[in-house]
């Protein structure tokens, strides 16, 4: 029980503020617009466009948040909130996507590295709430020892995750300055934005291997 507050419940508090501030933080930003009026879709394309990429799809999507970059399908996906809306906190999500989209074009090995980990790790996903159950709740040692082998394939991959997440939201920063979208006086807002973004996936990588340690203590009792 001691471990278990010691490893565990910090990291819980960490992931609910974490989350917490990247709510707060999107929702004053989203409702500042910015003064060039672009929508995030179309951010989203200039920024691409001046890094030469035409095949990327721009799509629209339900959701609160759910924006991604699939470089398996090079797909550019918006909420409805980023794709049409022109505030400060759309426009640098819409970049921070295409800043992906950058990556995946000038082949930045950690989202090669990223994509490579996806398979595995989503086996490890999906067995993990099984070996959970059947290690801790009925103390089969061999689970726990199986679980362990699925938290240390998740903290690699939020490990990786985390370069591949700073490096789009500076590609961002840097494009809607050199295009014009944004100010050097807004500026601030869309970092404020993509920092409060980037506080959560700090936030999995801690919790994964907060995880990891309470796991591996137990395999070895």
């Amino acid at each position: 029980m001691t471990l278990f507050l010691l490893l565990i419940v910090p990291t819980m508090i960490l992931g609910f503020w974490a989350q917490s501030k990247v709510s707060s933080t999107y929702n004053q930003f989203k409702k500042v617009p910015t003064r060039s009026r672009i929508s995030g879709r179309e951010a989203a394309d200039a920024v691409m466009r001046n890094a030469d990429i035409y095949d990327v799809e721009i799509v629209e999507v339900p959701g609160h948040l759910t924006d991604h970059y699939d470089p398996t399908n090079k797909r550019l996906a918006l909420s409805r909130e980023n794709y049409r809306g022109y505030s400060l906190a759309a426009v640098g999500v819409a970049a921070h996507e295409a800043g992906h989209a950058i990556q995946h074009k000038v082949g930045y090995k950690a989202l090669q590295a990223r994509m490579s980990l996806i398979p595995i790790t989503t086996l490890a996903s999906q067995a993990l709430p099984f070996v959970m159950i059947g290690g801790l709740f009925f103390g089969a040692l061999g689970l726990i020892k199986l679980g362990v082998i699925c938290y240390a394939i998740l903290t690699v991959f939020q490990l990786v995750t985390l370069p591949v997440e700073f490096d789009a939201s500076k590609r961002a920063r840097v494009q809607l300055g050199e295009l014009g979208i944004v100010g050097q006086d807004e500026m601030p807002g869309v970092v404020k934005t993509l920092n409060a973004a980037g506080l959560t996936y700090v936030a999995a990588f801690v919790s994964s291997l907060a995880n990891l340690l309470y796991l591996f203590a137990l395999s070895r009792d």
